[in-house]
């Protein structure tokens, strides 16, 4: 616990405005949570809110990674302050249009049925692109640069955002389809909370491991360093074998969900 406050005042005194956006998805999280218990409107079978709440909760955690991931990185103040609040604001506009669209009762993804509709999902969909644009820099700088950390968890960071880049490209190609179901039309039976399809392929595994790779990767290495008392070497090839086997497990989903096989058939 004193280790999880030492990154949250980290977090805190080094991007206020990333940290402060960060406690405003978990507070519209909560937001999210009373309205599953008030309203219940669904919407392609689920309650409609219990898409912003998972949002809420990914986008949350996505930013404050990368607020507390930058400070390994030996760039200027005024760089890791651009980086972060641009990070940070457009993922909060992102949000603020689920939200919008979740009061409305319509879907905020795939929707193209009116202007406004189509509007809003374009908007989202710039946004996310300009965050990709971000992960790709990471990358390149992850690469080109030393680290303020172990070789290891250096390794970890760079594989964990070379993952989330394939992970968003899983999401290009449920836009290019405009659905996330294989196999079946988008909705009917699926698993409690994700709600991911038990009847035919579903994406949006593949994309969620590819999402989350940045936190596990590095977390894996993280508890390696700390755990296994060894040399480098051996704590960087644990960490590349497990980022590789992190990988196929996300290719091994994807192929699943495009041959319309669930991940959990029930």
């Amino acid at each position: 616990m004193s280790y999880l406050k030492t990154i949250l005042n980290t977090v805190r005194r080094e991007s206020p405005l990333l940290f402060w956006i960060v406690m405003l998805h978990f507070v519209a999280g909560i937001v999210c949570m009373a309205g599953l218990a008030v309203d219940d409107r669904t919407l392609m079978g689920v309650n409609v809110w219990i898409k912003p709440l998972k949002f809420c909760i990914s986008g949350g955690i996505y930013i404050f990674t990368v607020g507390y991931l930058i400070t390994f990185y030996p760039f200027s103040r005024l760089k890791k302050a651009i980086i972060n609040n641009l990070t940070a604001v457009t993922l909060v506009i992102e949000i603020g249009i689920i939200l919008y669209q979740a009061a409305r009762g319509v879907k905020s993804h795939y929707n193209i049925d009116n202007p406004v509709d189509a509007l809003l999902f374009a908007a989202m969909g710039i946004l996310i692109a300009i965050n990709v644009l971000i992960m790709v820099f990471f990358i390149f700088e992850t690469i080109r640069l030393k680290l303020n950390t172990e070789r290891s968890i250096q390794w970890a960071i760079l594989m964990g955002w070379i993952i989330i880049v394939l992970g968003s490209w899983i999401g290009g190609q449920m836009i290019s389809q405009m659905a996330h179901n294989v196999g079946v039309a988008d909705g009917g039976e699926g698993l409690p909370f994700v709600n991911w399809s038990t009847v035919a392929g579903d994406l949006r595994v593949a994309h969620f491991f590819g999402l989350h790779g940045i936190q596990i990767i590095p977390l894996f290495a993280f508890v390696l360093f700390k755990k296994w008392k060894t040399k480098n070497t051996n704590q960087l090839g644990v960490v590349v074998l497990f980022g590789l086997l992190y990988a196929g497990w996300i290719g091994f989903t994807f192929y699943q969900a495009k041959q319309a096989i669930p991940l959990i058939g029930l």
